[in-house]
């Protein structure tokens, strides 16, 4: 045979004239005895591949369906994907599904349209305020938005430009001058508007932000681009109106006998997964289908800064706060003096990353305090969930100076020590490494899965 045949995918499957015939996965290279190798071994016979639900554990499934479409949160998984595991959950009425990184709200919006009463949480602000507004888009009649927004934009010129955190370095620099008065005074006039117009307009205003700076949201930072071609504001606004009108023409074709009411429309809390005591639940959750941030350094309040810096947050202090008081994902999480590796297969991580050449040497810290975080948030999500709760998980595994974290079967092992029962756990998709962890330590199969949880 042609060595030619044989080939090295970047996920690390070994190809025979086009057909996987091996793929070097985490499992294959793990240090001989390690307590991942016994992970991996105790969750054997529960791991399956369904590599065909790769697609929808991505936003970008959503840009085909009706007000999803509309702001782009990319770390959003797809509606099909909710679908489908209230399908697998043999949802129905009597259930209450529960979203605690609500994100986007497509769990909520998805359980919405199916008639089931549902509801979210997230510590973002951003995300709790679109989790809160897509629902108001189904209130909408025909041409509503349009007449609405017709008669505000002559308003907008008159308009004092609004308050904005323009402290924040990024606010600075990510417009052109005039292009900020304009967004600003856009602003002000959509402020005065009354309720759910008011909301519904921000939520247009806030996704037009990315086309009309010099940004770009790419990975785990908000990307200057100073050559970027950038869009005028109102322009922007009026496509985005027209897709509301769009979507509520497709909406009927798509769902002829949704009725919104108070008992279907999503109860959606700014909150703390890692502390729900305070969140008003009307029942204990029966389902539960969520993705936690991923422990890949992204940092959220810099991604979303600009959202934040229009509305969210006054100030750079302000900003800074909410950076330290969401879950700790990113490398400039703090950590307590009292806080210490809360698994003993973390600190098997730890220690194998000690003696590494760190490209940032604050990523121990991130691993601890990340699973500090989740260990608190899988104990309350038992705490509050009815006996006999599903739960569905996205999660992602992750690679560091060529150790592999198996994020799902760490956050599964410590559901089992919690009270759950770990059910599967689902590959979705196996990604490859960054061009500087191949070269140095080879391409190795990453999984994101889904991890299926049952109290």
């Amino acid at each position: 045979m042609s060595t030619k045949a044989i080939q090295r995918d970047l996920t690390g499957a070994v190809k025979e004239n086009g057909f996987i015939k091996k793929r070097v996965t985490q499992a294959d290279v793990y240090p001989p005895g390690s307590l991942r190798q016994g992970l991996e071994d105790y969750y054997k016979d529960i791991i399956i591949e369904d590599l065909d639900i790769a697609y929808k554990v991505s936003y970008v499934k959503n840009r085909s369906i009706p007000f999803l479409r509309l702001y782009r949160y990319k770390e959003a998984f797809s509606f099909d994907f909710v679908n489908d595991f209230l399908d697998k959950f043999h949802a129905n009425h009597d259930d209450y599904v529960f979203d605690p990184f609500s994100g986007l709200g497509t769990t909520t919006y998805t359980s919405m349209l199916r008639g089931i009463p549902s509801i979210g949480v997230d510590r973002l602000p951003i995300a709790y305020f679109s989790s809160k507004t897509l629902p108001l888009f189904l209130l909408l009649k025909k041409n509503e938005l349009t007449q609405k927004w017709k008669a505000l934009i002559p308003e907008i010129d008159n308009s004092e430009p609004a308050s904005i955190a323009s402290d924040v370095a990024i606010m600075e620099i990510a417009f052109a001058e005039e292009t900020l008065i304009m967004l600003r005074m856009m602003k002000s006039a959509i402020d005065a508007q009354p309720n759910p117009y008011k909301d519904i307009l921000l939520l247009l205003f806030f996704s037009i932000l990315d086309e009309c700076s010099l940004t770009s949201k790419d990975g785990q930072f908000l990307r200057l681009k100073p050559d970027k071609e950038t869009s005028d504001p109102i322009k922007a606004m009026s496509r985005k109106v027209s897709q509301v009108e769009e979507d509520i023409h497709r909406l009927k074709l798509l769902h002829p006998n949704i009725t919104v009411n108070d008992e279907i429309m999503p109860d959606i809390f700014l909150g703390d997964t890692r502390d729900l005591s305070d969140i008003k639940f009307k029942k204990e959750p029966t389902i539960l289908i969520t993705s936690p941030p991923y422990v890949n350094r992204y940092d959220y309040t810099r991604s979303y800064s600009l959202e934040l810096c229009f509305h969210f947050v006054k100030n750079f202090e302000e900003l800074k706060a909410l950076r330290f008081g969401i879950l700790r994902s990113h490398v400039e999480s703090r950590i307590e003096k009292e806080e210490g590796s809360p698994h003993p297969v973390i600190t098997e991580i730890l220690d194998a990353l000690s003696n590494k050449p760190l490209n940032n040497p604050r990523i121990p810290i991130m691993i601890t305090t990340y699973f500090i975080d989740m260990q608190k948030v899988i104990k309350e999500w038992f705490r509050v969930l009815a006996p006999g709760a599903h739960v569905a998980m996205v999660v992602d595994n992750v690679r560091f100076e060529g150790e592999l974290i198996p994020v799902d079967l760490i956050l599964s092992k410590m559901a089992e020590e919690a009270g759950f029962t770990v059910k599967k756990v689902i590959v979705a998709r196996y990604k490859g490494n960054s061009s500087q962890q191949m070269k140095k330590y080879g391409k190795v199969s990453v999984r994101e899965s889904i991890v299926v949880w049952e109290k």
